[in-house]
């Protein structure tokens, strides 16, 4: 079955909503100056209410400081993006974290780019932004269905059962998608995010 994530998360009422929803894991974007961003205090107060898996995003955070960030908030992914992402990438592996290794596309994507252990996530190229900026991939620029990835960028609950059939990623992520306004999500986008992609594998 998809895995799912619902990234950019900032109320325990969010985190519980995409728990009971049937989530796999929740983003907590560390990243100053973006509309869903955590103070770090704020991040490991969630994360310990939270009851799915929490991943966290981070900006040119060097090795020590990203495995002292997992530490800190108790998160058990990474999604490291910026100066020191690889370096950062392999600490926080060394910790036992897993990590999400995101790739914003702009053009056909190998995978075998993506070190061993590690899961591409694959975001909609937009100037300026990390991602969050809802810009999809281009069909013909993603891997071959089934191949092992997160699919990122533009979904919401109207089209992620078409992308999960179309593509057979091993995952999929949303954050702006499932919003009624810039980092205030939406109850029932998230139950329906998540109901859709889990369902469509099954072609239901």
């Amino acid at each position: 079955m998809t895995w799912v994530k619902v990234c950019g998360m900032r109320t325990e009422a969010d985190l519980e909503t995409a728990a009971e929803a049937g989530a796999d894991a929740a983003g907590l974007v560390l990243v100053e100056g973006t509309p869903r961003w955590l103070e770090i205090e704020e991040a490991a107060r969630l994360a310990s209410l939270a009851r799915l898996p929490t991943v966290i995003l981070t900006l040119d955070a060097g090795p020590d400081t990203l495995v002292e960030m997992l530490v800190r908030v108790g998160a058990a992914g990474v999604q490291p993006y910026g100066d020191h992402a690889p370096e950062a990438a392999s600490a926080a592996e060394a910790s036992g974290a897993f990590v999400l290794q995101p790739v914003r596309v702009r053009g056909p994507v190998d995978l075998d780019d993506i070190p061993p252990g590690r899961t591409a996530l694959l975001d909609g190229y937009s100037p300026g932004e990390l991602g969050g900026a809802g810009v999809r991939v281009a069909s013909e620029w993603l891997p071959s269905p089934g191949s092992r990835y997160v699919l990122a960028g533009g979904l919401d609950p109207s089209n992620v059962a078409d992308a999960v059939r179309r593509h057979r990623p091993w995952g999929v992520d949303a954050s702006s998608g499932l919003e009624s306004s810039p980092g205030v999500k939406d109850p029932a986008k998230i139950r329906a995010f998540v109901r859709n992609a889990k369902q469509a594998e099954g072609g239901t």
